[in-house]
């Protein structure tokens, strides 16, 4: 029986071109999932002598067989709080920010931040939250003489002065006894020592003079004088106030080549 096995297929003269068919087509089957390597003879070090092997690198640039990959762009950030209208207010030149946030249109407390423009990245905090006082009434756009509110808007910071010698700041500083003050504020704090330091906002005032100058291009009704300076405990006309120790720090980070501005108002405008 086994000699008739072996012996059957041979003679059957119509099932031999099918048989070696099917072994041709399985020979060249075999033959393509194994084609790369076949054709491919390994170079030293691992690689392989075929430039063409589906994620080699290619000498045309990119990669054979996929797609370079897209540049990553990433947007410079912006001052956090901020709305479009207020950061159409920041000019293109100005690097440096200090934002006094109100907490509230009718509130006269708030937090200051320094912030500084990295032309790549963007903005970024060079502070910490300092707290503050304002206005004893708040904030208004529309600030008028003796209304006791702070204006809301972005003022260029060009000046500095104070009664006590300049700590280091690299604004122009008038120091003089003019800054002296007394009396109490709204809830019997003293104000003794409020004008220790300042650095005035350009609201309603000529950039390049003393604090002290009362030139008011805006006219007498508009109000003027609106400076940062030492607080006192206690709310404010129209300033804005720090700690002692964090108005110095201010006058040592304020950079004119940076062209520094004071961005303030309350939190709900400063959205806008």
């Amino acid at each position: 029986m086994a000699s008739q096995l072996s012996l059957s297929p041979v003679r059957s003269p119509r099932r031999g071109p099918r048989l070696a068919a099917a072994l041709l087509a399985a020979g060249l089957l075999l033959a393509g999932c194994a084609g790369t390597a076949d054709r491919t003879r390994s170079a030293p070090g691992g690689a392989t002598s075929d430039d063409n092997v589906a994620g080699s690198p290619d000498p045309r640039g990119g990669s054979a067989g996929r797609s370079a990959p897209e540049p990553q762009t990433v947007a410079p950030k912006e001052i956090p709080g901020l709305g479009p209208k207020t950061l159409a207010g920041i000019p293109a030149e100005t690097d440096q920010a200090v934002v006094a946030t109100g907490a509230g249109k009718n509130r006269n407390t708030g937090t200051v931040l320094v912030y500084e423009r990295d032309p790549v990245t963007g903005w970024e905090p060079v502070s910490d939250a300092w707290p503050s006082h304002n206005a004893l009434r708040g904030w208004t756009d529309d600030h008028r003489q003796g209304d006791l509110r702070s204006p809301i808007g972005v003022f260029g910071l060009t000046d500095a002065g104070g009664l006590l010698p300049d700590p280091g700041t690299r604004l122009p500083y008038d120091r003089g006894s003019a800054f002296s003050v007394s009396g109490t504020g709204f809830r019997g704090d003293s104000l003794a020592g409020s004008f220790d330091y300042v650095v005035a906002i350009n609201y309603n005032r000529a950039p390049g003079n003393t604090p002290l100058d009362w030139t008011r291009p805006l006219g007498a009704g508009k109000g003027g004088g609106i400076w940062f300076h030492v607080d006192h405990a206690g709310p404010t006309q129209g300033c804005v106030s720090l700690p002692r120790g964090r108005m110095k720090e201010l006058l040592r980070l304020l950079d004119p080549a940076k062209k520094p501005v004071a961005v303030m108002g309350d939190a709900e405008s400063l959205k806008r």
